[in-house]
């Protein structure tokens, strides 16, 4: 696919996602989807990008949908545009890469919601962040009247989703939607810093721990420390376990292999 609107760049095991239409703050529309779903198959396929940074051009991160393009569908249209941004948001939560959204402006609507998608997000100081569709006429549609009181709570996600009031980056963090918040020069700095980290660890722990999490927090606790306990069992087969454990007692850093 011949992407436009969204920038690519791999740097070892960390990649950069940059979303590129800042003259329309990042909106999304169909092609920009299009392109972000091609780059996260890319991504999964690579078979040695660990960590992803997704980013804004410009003063946005992602400041919604295209309400051009979108004022203008039926609802058959509709269907189509939620089913693609949840299948986009979806393969982002089951990809064994790490997303780090680094939040450097306007995140809203469909940005507030890509952003919760990701596994970590760092937000600039400068950063606004929310869910203001119900001043459109409409609520979100690709998975924030869901993950937002998953993340937040309900009575404090309905207020956001009620009102469409949209909250400093500040304000996220005290409510837990941010992991934290900088300066924006420090802003992916600190978001290359945490990828580092996380790319130094083993791939397949790596991808253990986004199933378990993602998983066990939509079941019952009893069946999510089951599946903890299977996910435990099937580490003690893999090398990293081994090399892991040997690093340990050999008092040095452990080398573990790529996927």
């Amino acid at each position: 696919m011949d992407r436009q609107n969204v920038v690519l760049i791999k740097e070892g095991p960390i990649a950069t996602i940059k979303m590129n239409r800042p003259d329309a703050l990042n909106a999304l529309n169909l092609q920009t989807l299009a392109e972000l779903s091609d780059v996260i198959d890319e991504l999964e396929k690579d078979g040695f990008v660990k960590c992803a940074i997704l980013t804004g051009e410009g003063k946005a991160f992602i400041a919604g949908a295209d309400i051009k393009q979108m004022s203008g569908m039926d609802p058959m249209d509709a269907k189509k545009f939620a089913r693609m941004g949840h299948a986009v948001l979806d393969s982002m939560e089951s990809s064994k890469v790490v997303y780090i959204a680094a939040v450097n402006g306007f995140a809203l609507g469909g940005g507030c919601e890509i952003m919760m998608a990701c596994d970590i997000a760092i937000a600039s100081n400068k950063a606004k962040i929310g869910q203001p569709e119900i001043n459109l006429g409409i609520h979100p549609g690709f998975g924030g009247t869901q993950r937002l009181p998953r993340l937040i709570g309900r009575m404090r996600a309905k207020e956001l989703l009620l009102t469409g009031d949209n909250i400093t980056a500040d304000e996220a963090y005290r409510l837990g939607l941010v992991n934290r918040v900088t300066e924006p020069d420090a802003l992916l700095p600190a978001a290359r810093e945490i990828a580092g980290k996380i790319a130094s660890k083993s791939a397949v722990q790596i991808s253990f721990i986004k199933t378990m999490v993602n998983k066990g927090a939509d079941i019952d606790l009893m069946s999510a420390k089951e599946l903890e306990i299977s996910y435990f069992i099937a580490s003690f087969s893999t090398e990293d376990r081994s090399e892991g454990m040997k690093a340990f007692i050999e008092k040095r850093r452990p080398d573990f292999k790529d996927r």
